[in-house]
């Protein structure tokens, strides 16, 4: 029996897994750093969606973003913006928060080219 319960241990373990729930990996989404979207923003064809609101949205923005409030996310919202489910998106917000909302509400629309890099509150480039 003394053999038997570190076997059992060291078993669940494996199943159940150490990672957190909110890792971005297991939600589908992959959280990038500012450097990282930039130069993707640079040398890719991307979509780079904003899920503030209006007024935030109006008092500055990354260039070519769109605006999709995170609060109005649906299959259709998303579609008449992201009509191709795998088109590399880049979501941004004010701190960080709202743009990994809006990231796990588009991968469970099954769009699978996700890429969340936080606010533009910390956004060192250009700002239109």
């Amino acid at each position: 029996m003394k053999r038997l319960l570190p076997l059992l241990v060291s078993f669940t373990l494996a199943l159940t897994g150490c990672g957190s729930s909110g890792d971005s990996a297991q939600s589908g989404y992959q959280q990038i750093s500012q450097e990282k979207a930039k130069e993707m923003m640079d040398t890719q064809e991307v979509l780079i969606l904003d899920v503030r609101e209006q007024d935030e949205y109006d008092s500055g923005h990354i260039p070519g973003a769109v605006l999709l409030p995170v609060g109005t996310i649906t299959e259709e919202s998303a579609a008449g913006i992201i009509p191709q489910k795998d088109t590399t998106v880049l979501v941004y917000c004010r701190s960080g928060n709202r743009s990994k909302t809006a990231a796990k509400a588009l991968v469970k629309l099954g769009y699978t080219g996700i890429y969340e890099f936080g606010g533009i509150s910390t956004w060192p480039y250009e700002v239109e």
